[in-house]
């Protein structure tokens, strides 16, 4: 049986103790917390073919090309995962790669967090390339590897950190409700400040939109890599 609805999602973690927040069949706040798995998803984990393969450099465009070596002259060295796809749209790949490089890198609420939202919202789609490009980097950044295991399964997380709880229950509200309560934001704001409140929902937004690409163009983890995140029921 499913519980039923209750006043505030800021206490969401008393709630319940397992798929609160990636979703599934479980239900908070009287809704699915992040929908059921599509079967565009589900396809792409079965290895469907990838729509929008590597396009052979010697077809680039001067504007791929350029936005290309933005790309492999920055930090993240390599043009893989999302901007595969992106390509097709050089201008918006050059402008969107700039965002994601001030999310990823360069904000003030460190790579543990970081990396925590990016796994929360690559569970969120399902994204496989998302999740194998960064669980190392969470491992890395200090996320303890029973969280990502939680995150993975679809449970909320016991071992989270206080930061990573108020951050938990940010994103969980933001994503099942459009918006968070008083008390969610206050414990961000008092915690990371008015930047840090915008850097947090950017990551979602940055991220949500890389998985919804990734989804759409069916975008494969590397050869010989076993898809890491299960499919929830649909």
């Amino acid at each position: 049986m499913e519980k039923k609805k209750e006043s505030t999602i800021s206490d969401s973690k008393t709630l319940v103790d397992r798929r609160d927040f990636i979703g599934g069949a479980t239900m908070l706040a009287g809704s699915s917390l992040l929908g059921l798995a599509s079967a565009g998803r589900a396809e792409a984990a079965e290895g469907v073919a990838d729509r929008m393969p590597p396009i052979p450099p010697e077809k680039w465009t001067e504007a791929q090309k350029k936005a290309a070596e933005e790309i492999t002259s920055g930090p993240r060295k390599d043009l893989v995962g999302p901007f595969i796809p992106l390509l097709r749209s050089p201008e918006y790949m050059s402008r969107l790669q700039r965002v994601g490089e001030y999310l990823r890198y360069k904000t003030n609420l460190g790579s543990g967090i970081s990396e925590f939202i990016i796994l929360l919202i690559a569970r969120r789609w399902t994204q496989q390339f998302e999740w194998y490009s960064h669980e190392a980097l969470a491992a890395k950044a200090g996320i303890k590897a029973e969280t990502m295991k939680a995150i993975a399964d679809g449970y909320r997380p016991t071992t989270m950190t206080p930061d990573e709880e108020m951050v938990y229950n940010f994103v969980a509200e933001l994503l099942a409700n459009q918006s968070v309560s008083d008390p969610t934001y206050a414990k961000i704001l008092a915690r990371f400040g008015d930047q840090g409140v915008i850097d947090i929902t950017g990551l979602c937004g940055y991220y949500t939109s890389l998985g919804m690409l990734m989804n759409v163009a069916r975008t494969p983890v590397p050869p010989g890599v076993t898809p890491p995140l299960a499919q929830f029921p649909h």
